[in-house]
């Protein structure tokens, strides 16, 4: 039996008892066998329902980070070299292939813009990245470089939205959800889903770690960036432990009895939320305590005491992961360059590339790589012709461009050391191996151990997924 259809059964059989109980006037008998209902829901997983289940088949991955690059990282200042545009720097675009492409703010016939940055040949794999990476450039061959990656939309709280939920249309779940939903957590101290921020905030806001028509219990919890990670984790003056303790036990209680009359997976939520609460007032201290982590680690990592760094957030990543978190989503919202793209590619690589390339050398080190699935990207990326806009202060920019993009991907399963995908000499379209979001998304999960067209979830009479109708496996990218 599925998780859904689980889910469901139980629904079904507690509201048929307790139609039955109200129609025969039983009244107190239905007080009575709540407690009973209450144990029969814990048994059937609904008063735990991130306990850990398997996937549908064995997968590398357990895990996933995924390094969100929110604002579109210019692929052409960092992982796609195009000579040719040195050619042709300055020169309307060719008609040819601009086509029917819109575009954000710029016209079609915009002067095309060669990237003043070096690109070289790293590792033994010999991919091809640019001096602003020359961090990553250390563990290039353990990454796959995707450079054909496409997209459906041109802007970004809808470009966001469908790279994390497989769909522009707000109100789906997303990969963490799906994921938190197919596997569960492995850890009871802390959430299954966490997001952590740095730059500034998302254009597709909550949407991107939401659970749209999932539970809420799959939803991503976002901490804070400074201070204790979740409010009120601390007692008020005078509320001892053990009163607390005795205080959840009757609101748990209450709440199972309200569980078992109504069979609404939201009451389940409830009672996971409180006593995750409960539990995170001393595992979320010791989480973010890096006492222990020793100065090399540190060092690697860039890490800045009490700063809201994406450094800072990669360790704790690392750290999470550890204690069971299913999934982490670190979001940097600091790339949308539509002006002085060069000078902003080098101030975002100043701050993420060390520690980017940190994580996967701690990961490794660890034993943490095989298992865990690293992805990095954004909603899309930068467009071969030149922004400039004196009206609105842009000047040496790049547009949106959602056909032709990269990402790359660590461990979990994933072939290191190879580079998927190929666009044309001018970097407009993709030429060679297209890798659409949903086929990112359907790599992912089969990483995992599912199957993208069985992990679904029933809702306004059809069955929805995170790839929705479309999607395949990349097996070039698997190892």
């Amino acid at each position: 039996m599925t998780r859904e259809q689980e889910i469901r059964k139980l629904s079904q059989q507690l509201l048929q008892r307790r139609h039955f109980l109200r129609d025969c006037g039983v009244g107190v008998g239905s007080m009575a066998l709540a407690s009973l209902f209450a144990r029969q829901s814990s048994a059937a997983g609904y008063a735990n329902p991130l306990r850990a289940r398997p996937p549908q088949f064995p997968g590398k991955a357990k895990r996933v980070i995924f390094l969100f690059m929110a604002g579109a990282p210019s692929q052409l200042e960092l992982f796609d070299h195009k000579p040719m545009l040195a050619r042709y720097d300055g020169k309307p675009a060719p008609a040819s292939l601009v086509g029917d492409q819109m575009y954000a703010f710029i016209k079609p016939d915009a002067a095309l813009f060669a990237s003043p940055f070096k690109f070289a040949k790293k590792g033994e794999s010999g991919a091809e990245l640019s001096e602003a990476l020359p961090q990553l450039a250390e563990v290039v061959d353990d990454i796959a470089i995707v450079r054909s990656m496409v997209t459906d939309a041109f802007n970004h709280a809808p470009g966001q939205v469908l790279l994390n939920t497989g769909s522009q249309q707000f109100g789906r779940p997303s990969m963490g959800a799906w994921l938190t939903y197919g596997l569960g957590s492995e850890s009871e101290n802390l959430p299954a889903f966490v997001v952590l921020s740095s730059g500034g905030g998302t254009s597709g806001g909550s949407a991107n770690w939401g659970c749209g028509f999932l539970p809420t219990v799959y939803q991503g919890v976002p901490f804070r960036r400074t201070g204790d990670p979740i409010l009120s984790l601390a007692n008020p003056r005078g509320m001892s432990a053990a009163m607390q303790r005795e205080s959840l036990d009757t609101l748990k209680h209450m709440n199972e009895m309200h569980l078992a009359t109504m069979g609404d997976p939201e009451i389940a939520t409830r009672i996971n939320s409180f006593e995750m609460a409960f539990r995170m007032q001393s595992s979320a201290p010791e989480l973010m305590d890096v006492s222990k982590e020793s100065k090399a680690t540190l060092d690697m990592y860039g890490y800045e005491p009490g700063k809201p760094s994406f450094a800072n957030n990669c360790l704790l990543a690392r750290r999470l992961i550890e204690r069971g978190v299913r999934f982490v989503q670190l979001c940097h919202e600091a790339w949308d360059h539509h002006s002085e793209v060069v000078k902003g590619v080098k101030g975002q690589t100043a701050l993420t590339d060390r520690p980017a390339a940190a994580l996967i050398k701690d990961l490794k080190q660890r034993g943490l790589l095989e298992d865990t699935l690293v992805i990095w990207g954004g909603e899309f990326g930068r467009t071969p012709m030149v922004e400039s806009n004196p009206e609105a202060e842009r000047s040496m920019g790049r547009d949106h461009h959602p056909t032709a993009f990269s990402m790359w991907l660590a461990g979990g399963g994933v072939r290191p050391g190879v580079t998927v995908g190929r666009t044309d000499d001018l970097g407009f379209h993709v030429v060679e191996d297209k890798v659409h979001v949903h086929d990112l998304h359907a790599t992912a999960l089969h990483l995992l151990g599912f199957d993208h067209t069985k992990l679904t979830f029933r809702f306004q009479g059809r069955d929805f997924r995170l790839t929705d109708v479309e999607g395949n496996v990349v097996k070039k990218l698997l190892a």
